[in-house]
């Protein structure tokens, strides 16, 4: 029997999250870049630039995916684990590779590339050891991060794009009355949190009846545990006065939305809604800084001064907004379009990007506990469209 190091396997019919049009718009910008730089192929190999330029989001389980672009060719790397499903989801060419023998993966892609060509890879991606196999595979004249320039693609979101994070940030919303309704004096976190999932992955569904499902999820977080915005949820039971922290992440098709508020379990004493009332005021300052021509830098800024004239600045533990796109807690992030002091990119029409200041008191202290909002916004050709709608603040959200 000849085992083959890979072969091509299409079954099935195509169905991806954009139309052809969308991917092949892609990487003609994509080549664009390349040629600028003088790179003939790029080896991808991060989940989120797969899926931008191919469609396909793959499942590792400790197993290389790729994506070679060259001039002319668009072909996904795959494992033979998956079968057809990722030609069926992926926009151009598929090879699988075998894993009859190590190093088939790079067998596969030297099938596309050739020898002795320039290549450019993700330097923020790529380990050490799959550099190595590179350079011992492909054998380039020369390797070039591909990385900044692919991001600084992913920041400027096209019309398709935004249709789609349009639906994800109603998806949110849905996850976080769902979410409300379930709060409580008594039930866990995780019994809330579950209901918030269960209302976002159906509204996907009847949203989307030919997606993949999968990566939705919600942290809902209650007293201490609202320190942290990425702390896990947990079985604590919720209390009256508690603190809490809403956060739905709905995911469609290896997009992420985020909706996330701070409530109050049944009342909300004048310490906590003091600094809740400043962090909601500087959330809407924040949202009002967000227009076209303004420098990511100087948002952060002005907003640092808002929380010091209120002496509240020490208690801000990261930046202020994101970009939104093909990101999750797995992976992709669009570092460049980030409200920090040290990131001076200017916001144009386009791009998409929270505001989500956040200030913890810690325990022991008057008003302990994490607050954040946070909406996502559309940069408009004369400012921004919050496409957020669940209200934030203490009138609509000390409930149970």
């Amino acid at each position: 029997m000849h085992r083959p190091e890979f072969y091509r396997f299409h079954q099935g019919d195509r169905v991806l999250p954009f139309a052809s049009e969308e991917y092949d718009a892609r990487l003609a910008e994509l080549r664009e870049r390349m040629e600028a730089l003088g790179v003939e192929a790029c080896v991808f190999t991060s989940m989120h630039n797969i899926a931008y330029y191919s469609g396909f989001l793959y499942c590792s389980f400790g197993r290389p995916y790729g994506l070679v672009v060259t001039e002319t060719e668009s072909v996904t790397i795959s494992a033979g684990i998956d079968a057809a499903q990722p030609w069926r989801r992926c926009h151009g060419d598929n090879i699988t590779y075998t894993d009859w023998q190590r190093n088939n993966y790079w067998r596969a892609i030297l099938s596309v590339t050739g020898e002795g060509r320039v290549i450019g890879y993700e330097g923020d991606h790529m380990t050490l050891v799959q550099r190595d196999l590179m350079e011992d595979f492909l054998k380039p004249s020369v390797s070039l991060d591909i990385a900044p320039t692919t991001m600084l693609q992913r920041m400027h979101k096209s019309e398709a794009e935004i249709a789609l994070i349009r639906h994800g940030a109603q998806v949110a919303d849905v996850g976080g009355y769902a979410i409300r309704d379930a709060i409580r004096e008594g039930v866990r976190e995780i019994d809330v949190a579950m209901a918030g999932r269960d209302a976002m992955e159906l509204e996907i569904a009847k949203r989307f009846p030919n997606a993949e499902y999968r990566d939705t999820w919600v942290w809902f977080q209650s007293g201490i545990n609202t320190d942290g915005a990425h702390n896990p949820v947990t079985g604590r039971v919720l209390q009256r006065g508690d603190i809490l922290s809403l956060n739905t992440f709905p995911m469609i098709s290896g997009y992420y939305t985020a909706l996330e508020r701070t409530l109050f379990v049944g009342e909300v004493d004048d310490a906590s809604r003091a600094i809740w009332d400043a962090n909601v005021a500087a959330h809407e300052y924040g949202m009002s800084l967000l227009v076209p021509g303004a420098k990511c830098s100087d948002v952060t800024q002005k907003i640092n001064a808002f929380f010091a004239e209120r002496d509240l600045l020490q208690y801000r533990t990261f930046g202020y907004g994101h970009s939104f796109g093909v990101l999750s807690h797995y992976y992709g992030r669009e570092a460049g379009l980030e409200l920090r002091e040290d990131i001076d990119t200017v916001l144009e029409p386009g791009m998409v990007i929270s505001m989500e200041p956040m200030l913890t008191i810690p325990e022991g202290q008057p008003g302990a506990g994490g607050y954040r909002e946070h909406d996502i916004l559309v940069i408009t050709e004369d400012g921004n469209e919050d496409i957020t709608k669940y209200p934030y603040g203490p009138d609509f959200n000390v409930v149970g």
